[in-house]
């Protein structure tokens, strides 16, 4: 294996006594493994090699390499499909898709949503969103507004702030054209995939303009979701704040 490939080892005389150092032999394959879809080895929706040759290619056992495997396609960042391979996930697979779109109604199966682009622009950053972002303050960010309808009810509004750096051309006209799901069209034009997300809920009353767009009384309660998405390696590439009305939906959550 090359020094580039090869996985770290702390020595004994290093006097590092972090628990990174001494990371088990998986953890650093998978870390390698996340360090190579990160750079765009393996697409979203490509198959990565076997698990045979990966452990050759970096010079550790096949168990090794499964249980790196096994990590990452339970975190769905690799899915594996029996009698094919494992593959890289894509919001474009139907079990990927809607993994990010909580909102379920109380009764019946979960219906696509009807998205509706209000507003899309380029501004500065404020600090709210450079810190949620990692990026400076006055740095451009694209702002988003759209309406998610079910059943052409209006039901969530999303204000949606993404690097500008990372999403060039990126306009109304853009998403308005796209009828996949938003991650999707991230993959897909720009090369970002977002893998994880941490989200805080509380209850507010609407804003004026948020109510407006939903066709509501001012102040009615809401669900806010601020949500900031990550992409490979911990990288904060989007900051969502949803508001959702909760009259006929709830919000899902799984705890493992």
């Amino acid at each position: 294996m090359s020094d580039s490939a090869q996985p770290r080892t702390a020595s004994a005389d290093s006097g590092t006594s972090t628990a990174a150092a001494f990371s088990p032999l998986y953890q650093q394959i998978k870390a390698l493994l996340v360090k190579s879809l990160d750079a765009g080895e393996w697409k979203p929706g490509e198959s990565i090699p076997s698990e045979i040759e990966l452990a050759a290619r970096f010079q550790v056992s096949q168990g090794t390499v499964r249980k790196a495997v096994d990590e990452l396609a339970g975190q769905n960042i690799l899915l594996r499909r029996q009698g094919k391979g494992t593959f890289v996930a894509t919001h474009l697979e139907p079990r990927v898709r809607f993994r990010f779109l909580r909102l379920a109604p109380n009764e019946g199966a979960p219906e696509p949503a009807q998205s509706k682009i209000l507003d899309c622009r380029r501004i500065r950053a404020n600090a709210e969103i450079a810190r949620a972002l990692e990026i400076k303050s006055g740095e451009p960010v694209v702002a988003i507004r759209r309406v998610l309808s079910f059943s052409n009810v209006p039901t969530v509004v999303d204000d949606i702030y993404l690097p500008g750096a990372l999403f060039k051309g990126l306009t109304a006209d853009l998403l308005n054209d796209y009828s996949g799901p938003l991650y999707g069209l991230f993959e897909s034009e720009f090369d970002i995939s977002m893998v994880r997300a941490d989200e805080q809920l509380r209850a507010v009353a609407a804003p004026d303009d948020i109510a407006l767009a939903l066709g509501l009384t001012a102040a009615i309660p809401l669900l806010c979701v601020e949500r900031i998405s990550f992409t490979y390696g911990n990288r904060p590439v989007e900051l969502r704040i949803g508001h959702y009305v909760t009259n006929e939906y709830y919000y899902r959550n799984s705890l493992n």
